[in-house]
């Protein structure tokens, strides 16, 4: 609508495409991607100016690699893509294969590759011809066009009024603004639905603005305690959407395995990667295109993990730093066979129902928290899989991903929840959950759309103060507060469960022959990334039933899964 009112054009169709090249013919690049609303990642090369301009949207929901490979220039949205270039010399970068244990994924700005990197969200790369980048065997730095950092800094000096009804009313309104501008398509169009709040929520403003059945996606469990799937019909039935579920069988689990490094063109070791994949396969042969609720949980302080950190640092700083470390030393130096048979003697009077693994292990991590000299590395602790990946990955260093951008000196609640939500928004959320959803969706043919990463709704929810979001103690009021409009409390008001298999059991059951195939003692040293001795110990006590090592051992079988498709 700006290029209609500034200019007499006349459109050829509908694309964005077709207004994107519009828009930075009258405005230039660096004008015009402010102006921008919704994903993307683009490649444009100025064929006057020899500039070639490498750009990806605010949150990150669309890929876009780069780097220079034996001395030639390789961008793309699929790193798999630059091996079918004759002169492509992929290897490993093991300092960023470390990052992968720790986390489960590949933070920005690295990826698997050496010398390959991720654009930041909210940047854009400009490449002169003429400035001899190639033969320097390097590239300039990115240029940032938003940053959230930058929003979040912003609003402490210039947050919203603590009147929740206000609040509520104007997350309504951007929400639904969101919401139907994402709605427009010229294919079928559905959403995932969980049951959970965030997207009971979309879908809820979705089905408001439908004049019929919006098209429901589900996966669920034949586990109980796994299966959030009868939450999510529940909500479908009172919306009246028209809803698909499909139940998932370690079987059918064992069938999608093979297919995830071809999905995932770099590892990734989030389990619930399996179940995005099949519900987006479900959805794909009804809809094109689906929405989905991402994005809530770092925006609105949603995740358990918020509260339940912070309360744990705090008991934790009130020790001494001399006693803290004698307690650390002595949960560090005592056997795990020590802690079986003292569990062991106190299984009738623990009031825990837990496996004793589980316990042994939280005792062993609870002594290495102890060592954290600050909730920074605590907090990065508490998320890691693989604490000393330096032990566990042969040839490799510590290295700082864009989460490390961020740093907080206080023990300040408010500032702590702060650091928490911005380190996950812009390090957990790009590079864990919209890559997730993003190329399950695509393997199947299916884009997803992320109402709540509407860069506007994202400012607003940066303004909303602490004690709104928590309001009452309740983690994502707003959210809530708005859902109670459509749905009953009594399918709001529950514990989040999410798309997560029980793949520890997994491992030691339907799973066990593919794990012993990944992790074959032989294998390991052969491809030479791994100190091969740890992993088969975490694998042995895996099996034994001693400890829970799934999301450790996830992340090694999806590197090796990876490897061996990738013939590396």
């Amino acid at each position: 609508k700006e290029l209609e009112i500034i200019t007499d054009i006349s459109w050829r169709g509908h694309s964005d495409t077709e207004i994107l090249l519009a828009a930075i013919e009258e405005w230039g690049v660096e004008k015009t991607l402010p102006k921008l609303v919704g994903m993307f990642a683009f490649a444009l090369w100025d064929s006057k100016d020899e500039i070639l301009y490498l750009a990806r949207d605010r949150m990150g929901e669309k890929p876009l690699y780069y780097g220079i490979n034996n001395k030639i220039l390789f961008f793309g949205s699929e790193v798999k893509a630059f091996q079918y270039h004759p002169e492509w010399k992929g290897q490993i970068n093991q300092n960023a294969l470390g990052l992968l244990l720790q986390y489960g994924y590949i933070p920005a700005p690295f990826s698997i590759y050496q010398n390959i990197f991720k654009l930041i969200p909210g940047t854009f790369l400009k490449i002169a011809n003429n400035e001899g980048w190639l033969t320097k065997n390097e590239l300039p730095e990115t240029i940032s066009y938003w940053s959230f950092l930058d929003i979040v800094k912003q609003s402490r000096t210039n947050p919203l009024s603590d009147d929740p009804e206000e609040i509520v009313a104007e997350l309504e309104r951007l929400l639904t603004q969101s919401v139907t501008s994402q709605m427009v398509a010229d294919v079928p169009l559905g959403t995932f639905l969980s049951g959970g709040i965030d997207s009971s929520l979309v879908t809820a403003i979705m089905q408001a603005n439908s004049s019929f059945p919006v098209k429901t996606f589900s996966i669920g469990f034949y586990e109980k305690k796994f299966n959030e799937a009868i939450y999510a019909k529940a909500v479908a039935e009172h919306l009246g959407t028209e809803h698909t579920e499909l139940y998932l069988t370690p079987n059918e689990t064992l069938k999608i395995i093979p297919e995830l490094p071809n999905i995932y063109d770099e590892p990734l070791a989030d389990t619930s990667q399996i179940a995005t994949f099949l519900v987006s396969r479900l959805a794909q042969k009804d809809v094109k295109v689906s929405l989905s609720g991402d994005g809530g949980d770092e925006l609105f302080c949603g995740y358990t993990r918020y509260i339940k950190d912070t309360q744990r640092w705090s008991h934790i700083n009130k020790l001494s730093p001399k006693l803290r470390s004698a307690i650390s030393l002595f949960l560090q130096k005592t056997p795990y066979s020590l802690f079986d048979l003292l569990l062991l003697w106190t299984r009738p009077i623990r009031p825990c129902d837990g496996k004793q693994g589980s316990y042994a292990s939280a005792l062993v991590k609870f002594g290495k928290e102890l060592q954290c000299k600050d909730f920074v590395q605590f907090y990065n602790f508490r998320l890691s899989q693989w604490s000393e990946t330096t032990n566990v990955v042969l040839h490799s260093q510590k290295i700082s991903p864009i989460g490390q951008m961020i740093t907080t000196n206080t023990d300040d609640i408010v500032k702590l929840y702060e650091f928490m939500m911005a380190f996950d928004t812009l390090q957990y959320l790009p590079d864990d959950i919209l890559v997730k959803v993003d190329r399950a969706a695509m393997a199947t043919s299916l884009e997803t759309r992320v109402p709540l990463l509407d860069h506007r709704l994202v400012e607003f929810a940066c303004k909303i103060p602490l004690s709104i979001k928590t309001y009452k103690g309740q983690a994502k009021w707003p959210l809530k507060k708005l859902l109670y409009k459509f749905v009953p409390k009594s399918l709001v008001d529950r514990p989040k469960m999410g798309f997560t298999p029980p793949i520890g059991a997994w491992l030691r059951g339907p799973l066990r022959e593919w794990c012993e195939e990944m992790l074959d003692s032989q294998s390991l040293n052969e491809d030479g990334y791994f100190a091969t001795p740890l992993i088969r110990k975490k694998w042995a006590e895996h099996l034994a039933g001693k400890h829970n090592w799934q999301y450790p051992l996830w992340c090694v079988l999806m590197f090796q899964a990876w490897l061996k498709h990738n013939k590396l």
